[in-house]
């Protein structure tokens, strides 16, 4: 694989709050939970009104139905998400986000087709919708379908309101490593890193593949500041102590390597550091 390989994808993932999102409102712009327009008191209310009062309110029942799941969902509770996200849809069978909902829950379930489905019909419902389509994305990159993620992910990050901008570049980066591009897969990083300089899944990948080409400076910057923004992994330690050595600063390194060893003593990089592997 390329500079990242597959067993770090889902921690550097965590640590950028995951490459998938819980919907934030029905058009992925962070709507406030029961906002609705209100009509003013003096001014009477028509039919067409009336009903369009009506599906505000019920969008407000499924997205706290909704708000519930997505809690539910990120402490893997899927069952009881499951059951949030078919109340919401009781509420309002229209409504992307919650589609959406269940397309991840499906997701993490290993249910292919009613992932495909259920992110088919919230796109349908709103195509533009950021967080859908940064979620249908990563769903496409984990089926073997890296290329025609990017196009999600890129149209996710078109929109200027989006809360975590550089969510979507950073999956974009992921997928066109695996897809073995890695000069498309460097510049959605950089991109990334631009619009979040804390992203550690940026700054993993910018350092691995600025070490790859010699520009020892760069590998170092990006080693360096990931390892002071985060708590250390095997996986950080084993890409500071690599730079370090390869920079001449023997000092470094050595407290790279004790790290390593001392607190990740059965993983992998240790056991690369005590083969001499770089």
């Amino acid at each position: 694989m390329t500079a990242l390989r597959a067993s770090f994808i889902g921690l550097l993932a965590a640590l950028a709050a995951g490459c998938a999102t819980a919907p934030a409102g029905s058009d992925g712009q962070a709507a406030a939970p029961g906002a609705s327009r209100a009509a003013r008191a003096d001014e009477p209310v028509s039919n067409a009104q009336a009903s369009e009062d009506e599906e505000t309110d019920a969008r407000r029942r499924a997205r706290i139905r909704l708000d519930l799941a997505a809690s539910y969902y990120q402490q893997r509770n899927y069952n009881v998400a499951l059951e949030e996200v078919r109340q919401s849809l009781g509420a309002d069978p229209n409504y992307p986000a919650a589609h959406g909902m269940l397309g991840l829950i499906y997701m993490d379930l290993g249910e292919r087709t009613r992932s495909e489905e259920s992110f088919q019909r919230a796109l349908r419902l709103s195509p533009n919708d950021s967080d859908i389509n940064n979620n249908y994305g990563w769903f496409l990159c984990q089926t073997g379908r890296e290329r025609q993620s990017i196009e999600h992910f890129l149209r996710a990050a078109r929109n200027p309101l989006y809360a975590t901008p550089a969510r979507p570049w950073q999956n974009a980066g992921l997928c066109a490593m695996r897809a073995g591009d890695e000069a498309a897969g460097e510049a959605h990083f950089q991109r990334a890193f631009q619009l979040d300089p804390s992203n550690p899944v940026a700054m993993f990948n910018l350092a691995e593949l600025s070490l790859k080409r010699g520009e020892l400076d760069r590998a170092k910057f990006y080693a360096t500041r990931l390892l002071r923004g985060y708590e250390p992994s095997a996986e950080t330690l084993w890409l500071g102590y690599r730079v370090e050595r390869r920079a001449g600063d023997r000092d470094a390194a050595a407290s790279y390597a004790a790290q390593l060893r001392r607190r990740f003593p059965e993983s992998r990089e240790a056991g690369l550091l005590a083969a001499g592997s770089e």
